[in-house]
């Protein structure tokens, strides 16, 4: 079943045409990797998924519904989660009292005056946390965590709405070779037993050739390539696109 559907996308920022008629789907509890160089235009196709920036053309869909035009708290509320490069909590609040405030919000809860706002939601935090590997560490503060938990965290709390379509920009930058892989492996496990599409992008391709199951790639605003891992690593433009870059595609090939 396909989930996301994102077809003709364009976006450009004056003369720059960061994004040029994009188009590609995803599928329930298939995970997609997106990837290219710096400048592709990944941000950009991120935030007009998300609806931080509107299309100048295109449609995107979620289960046949247009996102085109609402406000990223409406697109939430449909279950499009995302977590971010840089990880974003409340420092001074628990891990837990972190996984409530994303409960609150989403049952629009948080002007509530009754009962108290520790008190609600526990259970399904804590059930959240558990799924995460973070229940033993809920009642901690965020701000004393090592960086590969609070990665966990926030991925509870992108499951907070209980998501049909996740988003996930670079989820394991910042994060040891070890991190990485349990990771993404969780995040995998996860997607296929809730049927959530997954959308990720990621400069290390070692995560992206074990984990996705499709990978599509940009460059300067373009769809140049997509396939499964294998079929794009084999990809002569995509080694060609990624030469001086840093990446690992024809070594890989050899």
């Amino acid at each position: 079943m396909t989930v996301l559907s994102v077809s003709g996308l364009q976006k450009a920022f004056g003369g720059v045409r960061a994004v040029q008629n994009v188009s590609f789907s995803v599928a329930a509890g298939e995970l997609l990797a997106m990837i290219g160089p710096n400048g592709a235009g990944k941000s950009t196709c991120f935030n007009m998924l998300n609806g931080q920036l509107r299309p100048d053309a295109g449609s995107v869909t979620l289960l046949g519904r247009s996102l085109i035009g609402m406000a990223p708290r409406e697109i939430w509320r449909l279950g499009v989660g995302r977590t971010f490069q840089i990880t974003a909590t409340f420092n001074s609040m628990t891990v837990r009292e972190n996984v409530q405030m994303a409960l609150l919000s989403f049952h629009n809860r948080l002007m509530s005056l009754w009962p108290a706002a520790s008190e609600m939601y526990r259970e399904e935090a804590m059930s959240l946390l558990e799924r995460v590997g973070m229940a033993a560490q809920s009642e901690r503060a965020c701000g004393i965590l090592a960086y590969g938990d609070l990665k966990r965290v926030e991925l509870a709390i992108a499951l907070a709405n209980a998501p049909k379509l996740l988003l996930m920009d670079e989820p394991t930058a910042g994060m040891a070779p070890h991190e990485r892989v349990a990771l993404m492996d969780l995040t995998a496990k996860l997607a296929r037993q809730d049927n959530i599409a997954v959308l990720f992008t990621e400069h290390d391709m070692d995560v992206v050739f074990a984990q996705a199951d499709r990978v599509i790639v940009l460059d300067r605003g373009r769809l140049i390539a997509e396939g499964n891992p294998d079929e794009v690593r084999a990809d002569p433009q995509v080694q060609a696109v990624y030469l001086g870059t840093g990446a690992v595609f024809a070594s890989e090939a050899q």
